[in-house]
């Protein structure tokens, strides 16, 4: 089960819940909340996760601590601002709009945290029609996890993202192992996944709002937007290296691409 379709996975009080169960992985898991009249209240137990608005604002209690998300209209509308929840904690999300808890298997176990919106680090990626938005609030370099990794990424309507394709599934050289998923909003648009040597796969899947894109192994990209329609996407990634790190290497055939976006 590559594909998601948005409404297909539900559990409980979640709209989306991902496992590493559920993806037939070990690390990487994503849930989607619609927040409204009652409070959800979980524990995060062996997973690290964050708290991200995607439309909408909510309250965060854990620990005994309490943040407040401003949020966002929609993922269209800016960066928003998040929260970080620890291994084994009891956990009370209270607020308005859809919210999104990216997470990841972990041991060590860090406090919670909150991530200003004005901190997260913006870059406008590419070049050409494959030109794009990447928010890096949970890179390495911008926020300190145990596993997990998470990025947002707007592609204007008509462009593609994702690209050159890449790949994490190769230990050691310049890449790092990664188990990763794609969240969608806005669209629609296609992703596009491929087979690296050893590794087959073939997912070429029509995306929009709610839509999830599993990448066990194999090149991803591209992300494409359909012209006239934006697309969003959520990446979350986790991998059994014992140091935090995004490495790729992109499809040789096609890395001239990025090269050339620097001339």
């Amino acid at each position: 089960m590559t594909h998601i379709p948005a409404g297909s996975a539900p559990s409980g009080p979640w709209g989306l819940e991902i496992t590493p169960e559920l993806a037939g992985w070990v690390y990487t898991g994503l849930r989607v909340v619609e927040l409204g009249d009652e409070p959800v209240e979980f524990a995060t137990g062996p997973e690290e996760m964050l708290v991200v608005p995607l439309a909408g604002a909510c309250e965060v209690v854990a620990d005994g601590v309490r943040l407040e998300l401003a949020g966002r209209r929609s993922v269209f509308q800016g960066v928003t601002d998040f929260a970080y929840l620890p291994i084994e904690a009891s956990v009370r999300l209270a607020g308005e709009g859809r919210i999104a808890l990216p997470a990841a298997r972990a041991t060590r176990r860090l406090p919670v945290r909150y991530g200003p919106a004005d901190a997260v680090p913006v870059e406008t990626r590419g070049g050409g029609a494959a030109t794009r938005q990447v928010n890096n609030f949970c890179t390495p370099e911008a926020f300190e996890c145990d596993r997990l990794m998470a990025v947002e990424v707007v592609t204007p309507g008509g462009n593609w993202s994702s690209y050159p394709p890449h790949k994490h599934d190769t230990p050691g050289g310049h890449e790092a192992v990664l188990e990763e998923i794609y969240y969608f909003e806005g669209g629609p648009g296609y992703q596009r996944v491929y087979s690296s040597p050893g590794n087959p796969i073939d997912v070429l899947a029509e995306v929009g709002s709610g839509d999830v894109v599993l990448v066990p192994y194999g090149y991803h990209g591209p992300s494409m937007a359909s012209p006239g329609y934006d697309l969003y996407y959520l990446n979350v990634l986790a991998g059994p290296g014992e140091q935090r790190s995004m490495a790729f290497s992109d499809d040789p055939r096609h890395a001239w691409i990025r090269e050339s976006w620097n001339r």
